[in-house]
């Protein structure tokens, strides 16, 4: 009877450490304690595009203040809107496409340099983050990313906390090529009609 008594709880224990992975992956029960915060930077990462600077404020902040594109309401949806600042929920899938992390954000936009993100709910307890709009040497823009993310829990956390930092990083680079191509069709657009 003892080994049935140990197999119950290794079972109950696996399956307390399985819905704890999924609850902070997908931000169903976010951990924040407040105690033993590690910090980290995200970035920077920079790229530069032959768009002007007001085009690719537009394609940032477009979702957000605008109309969002059937694509972008897949990855995002505005839950509040004021005139300079927005609440909204990023989908983000992890997991090879099995999970979709889930994240709640405050986006505020300072025309035409700068749109600033913060994290209120998701699978790390802190996240700060930049996109900033400056003038390439070529004169474009150069769009800049840098950020700052922070997890509880000392150690155990920090490691938590590389991981999410990994696949974070990685959506923002997806997010800027996809920025800078969009961008770069609609300047393209706008000088052909400029050209008429």
């Amino acid at each position: 009877m003892a080994w049935a008594g140990r197999l119950g709880l290794a079972v109950g224990a696996g399956g307390a450490a399985v819905a704890g992975y999924l609850g902070l992956v997908t931000a169903a029960a976010p951990l924040d304690v407040g105690v033993g915060r590690r910090t980290r930077p995200l970035g920077p990462q920079a790229v530069d595009t032959p768009a002007p600077r007001d085009v690719v404020f537009d394609v940032i902040a477009q979702p957000y203040l605008g109309r969002a594109t059937r694509a972008m309401r897949e990855k995002l949806r505005v839950l509040e809107r004021g005139e300079d600042m927005v609440l909204a929920e990023h989908y983000t899938p992890v997991a090879g496409g099995r999970l979709t992390a889930k994240t709640v954000e405050t986006v505020r936009f300072t025309r035409p340099e700068r749109v600033d993100f913060r994290l209120v709910r998701g699978p790390v307890p802190f996240v700060v983050e930049t996109f900033l709009l400056g003038e390439a040497e070529d004169g474009g823009t150069r769009l800049e990313y840098r950020g700052e993310l922070g997890t509880d829990g000392w150690a155990p956390g920090e490691r938590w906390g590389r991981l999410v930092a990994e696949r974070w990083e990685a959506t923002v680079a997806e997010t800027l090529a996809s920025v800078c191509r969009e961008a770069e069709r609609r300047a393209s657009a706008r000088g052909a009609r400029d050209r008429r």
